[in-house]
């Protein structure tokens, strides 16, 4: 019997701590398993944001084991090598695939009916990965994907035009890394073309501004983990968007990793693109329109992820 009202979360670092907590406030769960390789570590994220559940809904927040998995609606993943500043998140991928394997078929061997949701980086291969070591269903496997890269994008927009980032329509789509493309041809706020809005608001060297814009949501991780050493606050917020639809149902629009299947002439690699995202996992994916150059990067960005996991030892 699947709970979704429980979660269980693999990894307590920066990310897995923040998204815990974050999680903790939303009033998602009645409960959150915490597991970590250190075990002392799982426990003292579990009791210092137990201390926070009075100011919050009841529920509860404690270190747990891959037993726990048995029953829990959504698994999330955030376990893994932290990226350090001048490290890509593909350099990341040969060691956090080794902790992969040994933490996937622990669930796996759990007989786990719920939804695997992915985070580490590099999240688009690794949730490759996962779909593999789990056997599991491919929609029941989702990434995170690009759902911060889009927040990254649209909070830039909102500075740029001064306007609610809740009322722009873009995505950040392919890699969640250095090739990622910003899909500014369909960009639009509140259905009105991107350009266009920009004009309004007095703006008019529109390619320069795409140019800019998108090379600062690309490099904003950099800059972060420049700054502070990691970064966590944003996605933990991300994490938290994917299971409200998770859990809800809601079957809102969101762009995580998902196996392409001949879509956009891109197979048999997993990239971000927008889904319809329910509990169910991923329903299905949603066509985006693009011009030709971002048809182009995106396919690029498909071939360079597909050259990587065909090296994996998989």
């Amino acid at each position: 019997m699947i709970n979704f009202r429980k979660a269980v979360m693999v990894g307590c670092g920066f990310v897995g701590s923040a998204s815990v907590f974050a999680l903790m406030q939303s009033g998602l769960f009645s409960e959150i398993a915490m597991i970590d390789a250190d075990m002392d570590k799982a426990e003292g994220e579990a009791m210092d944001i137990s201390h926070g559940i009075p100011f919050a809904k009841q529920m509860r927040v404690y270190a747990g084991n891959y037993d726990d998995v048995r029953d829990a609606g959504i698994v999330i993943v955030t376990a893994g090598a932290n990226q350090k500043p001048d490290e890509t998140r593909l350099d990341l991928v040969h060691k956090n695939v080794g902790i992969f394997k040994s933490i996937i078929p622990e669930i796996a061997s759990r007989d786990f009916k719920g939804i695997l949701l992915i985070v580490a980086n590099p999240v688009d291969i690794l949730t490759a990965v996962a779909q593999k070591l789990s056997g599991l269903p491919e929609n029941r496997v989702i990434g995170s994907g690009t759902v911060l890269d889009t927040g990254r994008l649209k909070t830039r927009l909102s500075a740029h035009l001064g306007v609610d980032s809740r009322s722009i329509h873009a995505f950040i789509i392919g890699e969640h890394g250095d090739s990622e493309i910003a899909v500014f041809s369909s960009a639009n706020v509140s259905g009105i073309p991107l350009n266009d809005f920009c004009e309004m608001r007095g703006h008019y060297s529109h390619d320069e501004a795409e140019k800019n814009i998108a090379e600062e949501v690309k490099n904003a991780a950099y800059e972060i983990i420049q700054r502070k050493r990691a970064t966590y606050f944003g996605v933990a917020m991300a994490v938290k968007r994917i299971c409200e639809c998770i859990v809800r149902d809601e079957k809102s629009i969101l762009p995580v990793s998902a196996m392409m299947h001949g879509e956009l002439g891109i197979d048999g690699v997993v990239l971000s693109m927008p889904c319809i995202v329910g509990s169910e996992g991923i329903e299905t994916q949603v066509p985006i329109k693009l011009d030709e150059d971002e048809l182009k990067r995106l396919r690029d960005s498909a071939g360079i992820l597909k050259g990587i996991i065909e090296e994996l030892d998989i």
